[in-house]
């Protein structure tokens, strides 16, 4: 996610001041080493503007909000996570298939790399939600989740398992094939890490998988309280999406962590 070809994921740039210009959606040369691995199939974007303003509040020491044309972003991302793997082993018994669906933020550190924060991940399975809030501290949530596809269609639904807790469910028609994004598709897909906040300070993990491959998308229909509930924003029913992708997957694999500061 740092678009940054050049360098391998350990190494360290000046701060950075870079425009959307500047992001690549070349990956990053392979990990040096790999903690994990997975598969994301059916992957299916919805973004909203917001003034970087809005949501400074939430990035962790040592990172900001990053920037497309004096604006940052919120997205909605729904996918379906495969064979789930610790660094070269097999996959794990019991989670080799089920939905996520994440709400994040697009960061950048003071060392020049990009990346998303996330404010809330919705899971379908229990074990990866208790492992990955112990281990990483990222901000899983239990759900009740399921993705369909039917031909050019697709379906997602979540509702998050307490009491009162919030949901969602897009209905979008997939339209033709195409190589690469445009600008901002770059821009909000072209991420080679992610930053979060420990006991310890910042970390960036970095991954890396093959160029993106995108279709077009519409939305059908889509009622959310997943982004008003991790931004307290009201922007999923009061503004229309500036971006809606779709992907049909790729394999990741994550390297080891690093400190930011």
């Amino acid at each position: 996610m740092s678009g940054l070809p050049d360098r391998t994921p350990g190494d360290r740039a000046a701060p950075s001041a870079a425009g959307p210009e500047q992001v690549s959606r070349t990956p990053p040369r392979p990990l040096p080493s790999v903690s994990f691995r997975q598969d994301w199939d059916d992957l299916l974007f919805v973004h909203w503007a917001v003034p970087p303003d809005a949501v400074a509040g939430f990035f962790p020491q040592g990172t900001r909000p990053d920037t497309f044309d004096g604006r940052t972003f919120v997205g909605l991302v729904f996918f379906e996570m495969r064979n789930l793997s610790l660094a070269r082993g097999p996959a794990l018994p019991g989670v080799r298939r089920f939905p996520e669906i994440n709400v994040r933020l697009y960061s950048v550190d003071d060392h020049g790399r990009r990346g998303v924060v996330f404010l809330s991940l919705d899971c379908a399975r229990l074990l990866p939600v208790v492992a990955a809030r112990a281990a990483y501290r990222l901000p899983y949530h239990w759900a009740a989740a399921r993705g369909l596809r039917f031909d050019d269609r697709i379906l997602y639904t979540v509702r998050r398992r307490c009491s009162g807790g919030p949901r969602s469910r897009v209905w979008a028609d997939l339209g033709g094939e195409r190589t690469s994004p445009d600008a901002l598709g770059d821009f909000l897909t072209s991420r080679w890490g992610l930053h979060a906040r420990t006991r310890e300070g910042t970390y960036y993990w970095p991954l890396w998988h093959d160029a993106w491959r995108f279709r077009e998308a519409a939305l059908l229909s889509l009622d959310d309280e997943l982004v008003a509930a991790a931004t307290g924003l009201p922007i999923a029913t009061s503004s229309q999406p500036v971006s809606i992708l779709y992907s049909s997957g790729l394999h990741v694999r994550f390297g080891s962590r690093l400190p930011v500061r």
